[in-house]
């Protein structure tokens, strides 16, 4: 019985395609600075994750628990 008051929905607009992207040309300098930033980047990247010396898991080598002590004093 609530489909009797319930509004009817109007139709959807018609869907309209993209607009074709510009084609822009990239000069061979500008293809070098591109690929300038993205080495550095990936080098920062690097750089930090060899720093982190645990694993997901946590550290997975024993810890060194006993001093050693000096014998005869």
């Amino acid at each position: 019985m609530g489909s009797l008051f319930r509004p009817k929905m109007p139709p959807l607009p018609p869907v309209q395609p993209l607009p074709e992207p510009p084609k822009a040309e990239v000069s061979a300098e500008e293809k070098e600075r591109i690929a300038a930033e993205q080495a550095a980047v990936e080098r920062k990247r690097r750089g930090r994750k060899s720093t982190i010396l645990t694993s997901p898991l946590g550290v997975e080598e024993e810890a060194e628990t006993e001093k050693k002590t000096l014998l005869g004093s």
